[in-house]
């Protein structure tokens, strides 16, 4: 297949063009590096450097033997995005193009305007360029699970039947975002859904937990071909935080009560999840949407699941609550289906004791970059 990558430089993006070039696709890459450019501005550098985007692609050449071609450009304008479409012809979209930290989207007004604002004309862009240039391809959609919030009853995978008045239809499960930045992908998904009944378009809508892991599936890959790591308040997802504060002899920092449960999967699960989407796509005129993570955890298991492997290594690790920056349920119900992708032929990493000390030890050879301050919460809510 044709597979364009939009947000290539991306912790996700990265991993994804790698996975499906090894697979024998052809990868096109695209990415205006904004992601970099307000990590720079918030002090919130990666554990470790990474080349830019068409710096990566030469090197990947180098150690796989294989090309990914890449493009640099802001995919907000709609010039910029329709030239990709009209010279590449993608077969498979895979849409990662947007603002991805919840902090950040909340730290003021201009970061929630930017993220408002880049995250939708992005996603629009996208839509027209597809309808404009390639109506016949299939679009796979980062949502998140953090769209549907803490609901009091069990998460369906994106549609619910209701019946009222003895009648039955089905629609779009509600949603209650905790953040701007999870408010534009529920406005997201109810856009795609616009374009998928109006236009027939073909989509699937991956409602994505939060993501860990450095480890693709080309396990000798080099340092300068992993993605993006970040460990900070801002743009580290809480199980790569921990595991770096347990390196550096920072506390765990849990917020709140710790009880916020939530739904985790393995950086390689995704990779296997994109492809098993790009595999089976959706019928035009379908929105498929599917729950993409392998398994649950309050904040305070991971946390203590990590100490347990830090300890196994020697390693001192201990616990701390700290005030919760965030305004969220700290002990609630929370049960999300999550069979489709299994029944596509998912093969979950889950999160051992192997999987946690192999990335501990990956981090520790990065132990001296570590800033003591980018872990503590610099982002409150109220």
């Amino acid at each position: 297949m044709r597979v364009l990558i939009l947000g290539g430089d991306g912790y996700l993006g990265w991993p994804t063009a790698t996975y499906f070039s090894s697979l024998g696709h052809e990868v096109l890459v695209v990415d205006n590096y904004y992601r970099r450019l307000i990590a720079e501005a918030t002090d919130s550098a990666p554990l470790f450097e990474t080349p830019l985007l068409s710096e990566r692609c030469r090197l990947y050449k180098e150690f796989s033997g294989k090309e990914i071609a890449c493009r640099i450009g802001d995919l907000s304008k709609p010039e910029f995005i329709f030239s990709v479409f009209e010279e590449f012809k993608p077969e498979t979209i895979v849409h990662y193009a947007e603002q991805p930290s919840a902090p950040y989207s909340m730290r003021g007004f201009s970061e929630a305007r930017e993220t408002l604002q880049n995250n939708l004309d992005v996603t629009f862009n996208c839509l027209w360029a597809m309808i404009k240039y390639t109506p016949d391809a299939h679009l796979i959609k980062l949502g998140t699970m953090g769209e549907y919030g803490t609901p009091d009853i069990d998460i369906p995978e994106g549609w619910i039947d209701i019946e009222k008045n003895g009648r039955k239809d089905k629609f779009l499960f509600p949603r209650a975002a905790g953040s701007l930045y999870h408010t534009t992908k529920v406005l997201d998904t109810d856009l795609i859904w616009f374009y998928v009944r109006t236009y027939g378009l073909s989509v699937t809508d991956l409602m994505q937990g939060p993501v860990y892991g450095l480890n693709t599936f080309e396990d000798d890959m080099p340092d300068n071909l992993y993605p993006n790591f970040h460990y900070d308040d801002i743009f580290g997802t809480v199980v790569n935080r921990f595991l770096v504060q347990a390196v550096a002899g920072i506390p765990l920092t849990v917020y709140g009560k710790g009880g916020q449960t939530r739904g985790y999967l393995n950086l390689k699960d995704t990779l296997q999840c994109v492809e098993l989407a790009a595999q089976n796509p959706s019928q035009p005129g379908e929105l498929r949407i599917f729950n993409q993570l392998t398994e649950t955890f309050t904040v305070n298991e991971i946390a203590e699941r990590i100490v347990n492997a830090a300890n196994t290594m020697g390693i001192s690790a201990e616990i701390k609550s700290i005030t919760n920056p965030r305004k969220e349920k700290e002990e609630h119900y929370y049960n999300p289906a999550y069979s489709g992708l299994m029944e596509l032929g998912l093969k979950p990493n889950f999160m051992t004791d192997d999987v946690l000390c192999k990335m501990l030890t990956q981090i520790l050879k990065h132990k001296s970059r570590i800033s003591n301050d980018r872990v503590m919460p610099r982002v409150s809510w109220s």
